[in-house]
């Protein structure tokens, strides 16, 4: 069940102890588990504890824990937490008007975790997300991964990465969004031209640092914007970048050969123009499948092949939503529709997860149902690419974020009076320690 807290810090202190009371080895047993890394379990075990899964597996080949608690998933399937490689939820803002090149902002400062975006995405059953700032910039700033855990602020939703950084990557753009009045480009050359000199900077900043030598006499001033460049051209940030015609997708390429990135590719109309040269690049694509008329020029010749024609050719193919264009609680749909126009069922499952875990560089700790991996998981009511599928629960490393059996989680998976009011949903269900601590005890006397 879903908690909406509001306390003070004494307060969070004492459900953060009843919490880490209650935990105990999980056991999910009985249900059709399709692990993504491997063949689908149709009578399948999945242990978790503290966080983590310990073990999946076939019933009567997993050890279960002597203290474990039993959730008899009989009937239901399991699969890894849906991970969506792009996405606007949490009122996410990047650069403003002042710039087409803004490396330096940060989604980090503009997020609001109580957003009913964030609770609707649990409801669709997604658990890790990208974060992006827009695409009318040609870098619009930095991208965010989050875990959609139960937080009040986005602190409690970061991905902390082993050398204590936060985990993102950085956005950018091309075609018609970026050109417009000075001091924007006005057209696709002059675009272009200004990633390119951007780059060149960022080049000649990293020789001034590393000629500095850790001497802060000799290092050039500190500069936020290029500094995220460097860390592009050192391989330590990756590049999401909104391209449709290919002739922009062709664009995005030479530039990022030319300065030694593979950018992740999103949305890609015209990816099936130009599968050979995306293949070849080893550029992943992340591919949003719209299923209703309208929307600019440059994605008139959209397909819905696109998925398949470039799983064909041998790259990474995720999708993703780009949540509001597409609802976070349709996610599973897109897979589906995948399949529809010529995907392979376990390409199109591995879209929604593994594959976009291993575009953002989380494939080591999400994406897949394997030992030693954070415990994210959903439980459906049927076949994962069936229309009328339901997500029943989300679980975050081994909690649950979301139970549509819960009345106030319902109402974020299907809508109604004060589904979309941030606030307010987050009212109405309100949680004391107090009631935290009876629910622990056995209830009050």
């Amino acid at each position: 069940m879903t908690i909406r807290f509001f306390g003070s810090l004494v307060t969070g202190v004492v459900l953060s102890l009843v919490l880490t009371a209650q935990e105990k080895p999980q056991v999910f047993r009985g249900a059709q588990i399709f692990p993504i890394a491997g063949e689908p379990l149709a009578d399948g075990v999945l242990v978790v504890s503290a966080g983590k899964i310990v073990a999946v597996g076939a019933t009567g080949q997993v050890s279960i824990p002597a203290d474990a608690v039993i959730h008899d998933m009989s009937g239901k399937v399991l699969m890894p937490g849906l991970v969506d490689s792009h996405s606007h939820i949490g009122g996410a803002s990047g650069g403003d008007a002042s710039s087409p090149l803004q490396p330096e902002t940060r989604v980090l400062d503009s997020i609001d975790a109580r957003d009913a975006s964030i609770q609707k995405a649990q409801a669709g059953g997604v658990t890790t997300v990208n974060v992006m700032p827009g695409s009318g910039h040609l870098i619009s700033g930095q991208t965010l991964y989050l875990k959609l855990r139960e937080a009040g602020t986005v602190n409690g939703l970061l991905i902390e990465l082993p050398d204590g950084s936060v985990a993102g990557g950085l956005k950018m753009a091309n075609g018609t969004n970026s050109i417009k009045a000075s001091p924007f480009p006005g057209t696709r050359g002059k675009s272009a031209a200004l990633v390119r000199a951007q780059y060149i900077k960022a080049q000649e900043y990293r020789t001034k640092v590393r000629n500095a030598n850790g001497d802060p006499e000799k290092a050039p001033p500190r500069d936020l914007a290029l500094e995220k460049l460097v860390e592009v051209l050192d391989g330590r940030r990756i590049v999401h970048h909104h391209s449709h015609r290919a002739d922009d997708i062709v664009t995005v390429l030479r530039i990022a050969r030319e300065f030694g990135y593979t950018p992740v590719l999103h949305h890609v109309s015209d990816g099936w123009a130009v599968a050979e040269e995306i293949a070849a690049a080893r550029a992943p694509c992340s591919v949003i499948i719209v299923d209703s008329p309208g929307g600019k020029l440059e994605t008139k010749d959209l397909d819905w092949r696109t998925p398949a024609i470039l799983e064909k050719a041998g790259v990474l193919v995720g999708l993703h939503t780009d949540d509001g264009i597409l609802d976070s609680r349709r996610f599973l749909r897109s897979a589906g529709l995948a399949v529809r126009a010529g995907m392979t069922r376990q390409g199109a499952l591995a879209a929604v997860t593994l594959a976009n875990a291993t575009m953002l560089g989380l494939d080591k700790r999400v994406g897949s149902l394997e030992p030693g991996k954070d415990a994210d998981f959903i439980v459906l009511s049927g076949d994962p690419l069936s229309v009328y599928t339901h997500v029943e629960q989300t679980w975050v490393e081994g909690r649950m974020v979301f139970d549509r059996s819960d009345p106030a989680d319902h109402l974020q998976a299907v809508g109604g009076p004060g589904a979309g009011e941030s606030r307010r949903a987050h009212l109405c269900c309100y949680t004391s320690a107090w009631d935290l601590i009876q629910a622990a005890q056995g209830g009050a006397q």
